[in-house]
């Protein structure tokens, strides 16, 4: 019986494959998949009543691709597979879709949802492709996004049908596209009304079903010509070869195998240029860069979407209104956020015109939405009105959470708590967004320490993907429900922490940007530190990153420590540097356009020549690869720390925190992947020699150490449980 792939024949001879899983919600295209694919083109071939067929979908998805979570699963069963047997398994998607462009019969697609991956390569092998005009649909291949490339034949047929040089876009920044934009390319034949899906597709078959590709027919061309042979795609080769690498610094193979694919692929016949994709592939699949992207970015971010640190057996909270008390530059973000997801907002200030500056934050968000012609003026309207901007405390009466964004002083958070207290429902939530204050502490402020919870948002609020959420002593499992629901209503990952010194993020990028700063003061060049860091894959560099947040910030920081710490303060090099940044010579950042950069009015900027009268400059500078070393441990240590402290409860949440919050490299998969990927004896001798080296701060601690001994790993089959899940 099937489960997948559910074929009728009727009157006309035309036989309709109708892809609707029993099994799942989604369309996903595995094993039960192709098993049930195969026999039906089987089916459509030798069926000498069947005329035609057509492949459509029984959901609103059209097909999910391929079941990723099924993919990485299978590395470990087949890692004592021979090569070559690895090779045809990989490419048992691309021989069957071979097989359905080849059954002699005209094959169509009718495409009546998104249909991204394999979904998109399953449509490329069909001989017509017709697409209902439904809003949202989308097309393409965004395999090159976790670490891969089309295994299906997408880099093969794309480039047959629009050309090498329209194909780049397609395939090597995995370009979602609209069906309008679709069929302009010629990756389709046709847009028509939902309704009149499944007739176009009866039409063309009775019509004018063909059943030979073009590329199969004598004679044929690649559109453009082909590599070398071709000066124009010649040329475009070679340059995005060259802008691959300085883009990516060696570090993602994956658009390079792409390339490789669209250079030796058309000047071959179709089932010699599928050999040479399934080659490249298999490369992919065997390098832990796929690996380590697909697990974090896809399988862990899932699971963090899906909520899985949220308590069993509490009903689902539906947020209608929330609070937000501080309208600066964080709360504003959240109050706009969620006004648009349909959420009204009550959004509190000091004053009337500091709430109205946070309001009119979205005013002038939509007014560029409109201009664009994104959206239209009464929905903007709606949203503004979703927003009340006040200084009164009364209309929160009624809210089940209320997000505090006020700046980072520990007596004005406790002023706003008592205040939220006396006007909130006995059992609302209390969400501190701070990035760094205890938790634990802040809540002593009010009453109900259980209803009180730490929600850290990233600026800008409405761009950026993740919340990292932290427990206090105290906090209860009802609060932690309620705080995991209102992150999936803003659309948000969600990781969980425990409450601890600068929960996750904040230490960890801080671990990064501390040593980063000790360089500089040990004579560094600053341009070898900026630039190391991007040949290490991370996006934006420390000096830089340090402007931006502000160096004012880290100052007060500082200071407050000191405060806190009394005798026993021991100030480290970096506290010394930027204390005589800010506090003697004035330089807080960007925000006044002197910091580690000098900024000029047109935004443009150079490092200070400053620094290197300031901090000489060692005659003799460290290699490329020691300075990336130092900053990629000194966050594995860091990590490795929080994890044994209990600060983190499981490394999925450190890997996708550490990517989508603080811009760890995503091709290392997170700090946890990236140690497995070393070997954890590796890291920790490397550890070692750093912490030889240059101080205490790359020390593991003795649980990372006792994990090499035992030879245990933080995923897989060895994988070691959690200090915070022992605890608990």
């Amino acid at each position: 019986m099937s489960e997948v792939i559910h074929v009728s024949v009727d009157a006309d001879g035309i036989a309709t494959l109708l892809f609707d899983r029993k099994d799942n919600n989604m369309n996903v295209m595995d094993m039960k998949f192709m098993n049930e694919l195969e026999a039906a083109v089987q089916q459509v071939a030798t069926d000498a009543a069947i005329k035609g067929a057509i492949i459509t979908s029984g959901k609103p998805v059209f097909a999910a691709g391929a079941d990723l979570n099924e993919m990485e699963a299978s590395l470990d069963r087949n890692q004592d597979l021979p090569l070559a047997e690895r090779v045809k398994q990989n490419a048992s998607l691309s021989t069957l879709l071979r097989r359905l462009e080849t059954c002699g019969k005209p094959v169509v697609c009718a495409v009546n949802g998104t249909a991204m991956g394999g979904g998109t390569e399953l449509a490329l092998a069909c001989h017509y492709r017709v697409v209902a005009d439904s809003k949202g649909i989308l097309l393409g291949l965004p395999e090159v996004q976790v670490g891969l490339l089309p295994g299906g034949g997408g880099t093969q047929r794309v480039p047959r049908l629009i050309g090498v040089q329209a194909s780049a876009p397609v395939l090597l920044e995995g370009q979602a596209l609209s069906a309008e934009k679709a069929l302009k390319m010629g990756l389709i034949h046709k847009v028509v009304p939902t309704a009149e899906l499944l007739a176009e597709a009866k039409r063309w078959i009775l019509e004018e079903g063909d059943p030979v590709q073009p590329w199969d027919k004598k004679g044929f061309k690649v559109p453009g010509g082909a590599g070398a042979m071709s000066p124009a795609v010649g040329q475009m080769m070679m340059v995005s070869n060259a802008m691959i690498q300085a883009k990516t610094f060696h570090n993602l193979p994956a658009p390079l195998a792409i390339l490789s694919c669209m250079f030796e692929g058309p000047f071959l016949p179709m089932d010699k240029a599928l050999a040479v994709e399934a080659k490249y592939f298999t490369q992919l699949n065997l390098d832990p860069v796929s690996r380590n992207m697909i697990r974090t970015l896809f399988i862990n971010k899932g699971k963090a979407d899906k909520l899985m640190h949220r308590p069993e057996g509490i009903a689902k909270t539906v947020y209608k209104k929330i609070g937000v008390v501080g309208a600066g530059l964080m709360g504003a973000g959240i109050a706009y956020h969620c006004a648009k997801l349909g959420v009204e907002v009550v959004l509190i200030d000091r004053d009337q015109a500091a709430a109205d500056k946070g309001k009119d934050y979205s005013a002038k968000r939509l007014e560029k939405d409109i201009a664009k012609g994104r959206m239209k003026q009464d929905k903007a309207d709606a949203i503004l009105t979703r927003i009340n901007a006040t200084t009164e405390y009364a209309p929160l009466s009624d809210v089940e959470i209320v997000v505090e964004a006020v700046f980072e002083d520990r007596a004005v958070k406790a002023d706003i708590t008592k205040k939220l207290e006396a006007v909130l429902p006995k059992h609302a939530v209390i969400a501190s967004n701070t990035s760094a204050l205890p938790i634990t502490e802040l809540a002593e402020a009010g009453q109900r320490p259980e209803n009180f919870i730490g929600m850290h948002f990233f600026s800008p609020v409405e761009r950026m993907p993740l919340v990292e959420i932290i427990r206090g002593k105290k906090t209860s499992a009802e609060t932690l429900a309620r705080a995991l629901d209102l992150v999936q209503v803003m659309k948000k990952t969600p990781i969980v922490v425990n409450d601890g010194p600068g929960f996750f993020t904040s230490r960890f990028i801080g671990a990064y940007v501390n040593e980063s700063l000790t360089m500089v003061t040990e004579g560094v060049n600053p341009a070898l530190i900026e630039n190391a860091a991007k040949m290490a894959g991370i996006p934006v560099g420390p000096l830089t990153v340090s402007d931006e947040i502000g160096l004012d910030v880290a100052y007060h920081g500082g200071q407050q420590r000191k405060k806190d710490a009394g005798a026993d303060f021991k100030a480290t090099p970096t506290f010394l540097l930027v204390e005589k940044l800010v506090g003697e010579l004035g330089r807080h950042g960007r925000k006044n356009g002197k910091g580690f950069f000098d900024y000029a009015a047109d935004g443009s900027k150079k490092l200070w020549a400053g620094l290197g009268e300031l901090y000489p400059l060692l005659p003799q500078q460290p290699t490329v690869d020691e300075v990336k070393a130092r900053m990629l441990y000194s966050q594995l240590a860091d990590a490795a720390k929080a994890m044994a402290e209990g600060v983190l409860l499981d490394p999925a949440d450190g890997d996708v925190g550490s990517i989508l919050g603080v811009g760890f490299p995503a091709y290392l998969g997170g700090p946890f992947a990236m140690m497995d990927t070393l070997g954890i004896a590796k890291v920790v001798a490397e550890c070692d020699r750093l912490a030889a080296a240059y101080g205490e701060q790359f020390a593991p601690p003795q649980w990372l150490r006792d994990m090499a001994r035992n030879g245990q790993t933080f995923y897989g089959s060895t994988r070691i449980t959690p200090p915070a899940a022992v605890k608990a």
